[in-house]
């Protein structure tokens, strides 16, 4: 991957993020709660941001392989925490 690809990675993972956020609060209103909202919120995360690396072309080496795999974390871990801090707002 280039700079170009990186940068528009981190452009796309913006929306990505609202994406994620939104298939959680819809997956709440199926009961899920606590720990179940943050495995899906790392599981879509994952998906979703492997998913949009994965459109950018299929890696050949290890190292392109792992970029995908911590994006897609990283994207999870970064929606998990927003909910987290907003269901903390809100409580306050």
């Amino acid at each position: 991957m280039d700079i170009e690809s990186y940068t528009s990675a981190m452009v796309v993972g913006v929306p990505l993020v609202f994406i994620v956020l939104g298939l959680v609060a819809w997956a709440k209103s199926f009961g899920l709660t606590g720990n179940w909202l943050r495995v899906v919120s790392m599981a879509i995360g994952l998906i979703l941001g492997s998913g949009y690396l994965l459109t950018k072309g299929f890696p050949v080496e290890y190292a392109g392989w792992f970029a995908v795999v911590v994006y897609g974390l990283g994207l999870g871990i970064v929606a998990s925490g927003i909910y987290d801090a907003g269901k903390a707002i809100v409580r306050q």
